[in-house]
């Protein structure tokens, strides 16, 4: 199934915006980033202007391993189903998407809590399955260091493989409530998983009845080999960090190949690449903001973060001088596609100052700033290509950015029919031409029946 329109999901990494100091900008928001009105707000101006999702970011831990004289605090957080939750209230037809841990939380806990959020907002949950790479996340749930990264997808495609079964675990008509006869469910209908694997052994059934969608959309967000395996095994959209139209459409090609394997056509997997728009009435107001965020952002922090994602302590290195020699990819057990990214500056010959600047202010996504004609123009020219399903919006400020996208360029992608608006009938599957998928045990069911 062709995309209609052009995908948008806004993007929380901090509450704040994704640079890495947008909490210091001078509109950001202070203590009410712990408190439901300030996201009830961003929500509906989202719904307002039809965005299909709302789409956080989540950690299980503070970043702190290389710690300059600036705390890095400020990656603080409200657990997400929660707040997820509380916005499927006050909102009727955005997704809903949340980053959570395969690595350290277990699945029918998991899968319980996004049936629930699928059932409360009528069919528009997702979830972005993570890894988790960091080693202050692991040093939270008993462990030194992270799972190794080749044990952490192998982990993950169980923790999928149990997570769908879950969700299965009811058929689509398995609740009667049959006041008469007494009966809930129809036994033959409802069914236990009794899954024993490598990592997991869970019986079931799920106590929470099959998700509206039969399975929430299922969001992958690694671009390391084992990372882009599992999403295209089990994933209904990945989260892209691409630079180009020309990467984009490598990447989708690459994407093509490896989901036939999985006999799975190219319209199931829709790739949104991050991009962080900065919206002004002029290219030179547009450049004054970028220098603004950037001067927001201490050096050190810029070193501290990029010595996080190759797993070396780079503050002892010359500012200017190249970045040294990195790790083998093969045996990192940090977040890979963050250590890709470091090497491809690194060849690019970019000096420790410059590539703490880009990893700081952006981290590894491109900035497109101008007016909203300009944005819009970069956005339908990526669609057009075919490098790009739709893009994760990953605001610098919050809200300042978020509103002005919303209200100014969203109206111009909608004059080019590239953006709808209103809303489509139904899921947020079904809203995005994504297919329902089917019930593993009603097809073993109907073969039994049938055979």
């Amino acid at each position: 199934m062709a995309n209609k329109h052009l995908i948008l999901t806004a993007f929380f990494f901090n509450p704040q915006g994704d640079n890495r100091m947008s909490w210091r900008y001078p509109t950001a928001p202070g203590p009410e980033i712990f408190e439901l009105d300030y996201y009830q707000r961003l929500a509906i101006a989202a719904e307002e202007a039809c965005i299909d999702a709302i789409f956080l970011a989540d950690h299980v831990g503070i970043w702190d391993s290389f710690q300059s004289n600036i705390p890095h605090y400020a990656n603080a957080r409200l657990e997400p189903i929660t707040l997820l939750s509380a916005l499927s209230a006050v909102t009727k037809k955005i997704g809903l998407i949340s980053t959570v841990s395969a690595s350290y939380s277990e699945p029918y806990n998991l899968a319980r809590k996004f049936a629930s959020l699928d059932h409360l907002s009528k069919g528009r949950a997702g979830w972005n399955v993570v890894t988790s790479g960091m080693n202050e996340e692991a040093m939270n749930y008993g462990r030194d260091a992270s799972i190794e990264h080749r044990t952490r997808y192998q982990r993950a495609a169980e923790y999928l493989d149990v997570v769908k079964a879950l969700w299965d675990s009811w058929e689509d008509d398995a609740v009667l409530m049959n006041k008469t006869t007494g009966l809930f469910a129809d036994s033959h209908k409802v069914h236990h998983v009794n899954h024993t694997g490598d990592f997991f052994k869970v019986r079931g059934p799920l106590n929470v009845p099959r998700p509206l969608q039969g399975h929430p959309l299922i969001v992958q967000a690694g671009g390391s080999n084992d990372g882009k395996d599992l999403a295209a095994r089990h994933a209904d959209m990945n989260f892209a960090l691409l630079r180009s139209i020309e990467e984009g459409k490598a990447y989708r090609e690459d994407f093509d190949v490896r989901l036939a394997k999985y006999g799975r056509p190219s319209s199931a997997l829709k790739v949104l690449p991050g991009i962080l728009p900065i919206v002004a009435s002029s290219r030179e107001e547009a450049a004054q903001k970028e220098a603004l965020l950037e001067s927001l952002v201490p050096e050190q922090v810029g070193i501290d973060l990029v010595s996080s994602w190759v797993g070396i302590d780079l503050s002892g290195f010359p500012l200017d001088g190249p970045i040294p020699d990195l790790p083998d990819e093969t045996n990192f057990n940090g977040q890979r596609t963050n250590l890709a990214k470091v090497k491809q500056y690194k060849q690019e010959g970019l000096s420790l100052r410059e590539v703490a600047r880009i990893v700081a202010n952006a981290g590894s996504a491109p900035t497109i700033k101008g007016t909203p004609n300009e944005i819009a123009d970069q956005f339908e020219e990526w669609f057009t290509a075919g490098a790009a399903d739709g893009f994760n919006l990953m605001f610098p400020t919050i809200p300042e950015d978020w509103m002005r996208f919303m209200k100014e360029v969203v109206p111009e992608l909608r004059k080019r029919g590239l953006v709808p608006s209103t809303y489509g009938q139904g899921t947020l599957r079904e809203r995005l031409n994504l297919p329902r998928p089917s019930n593993q045990f009603a097809v073993q069911h109907a073969l039994i029946n049938n055979g």
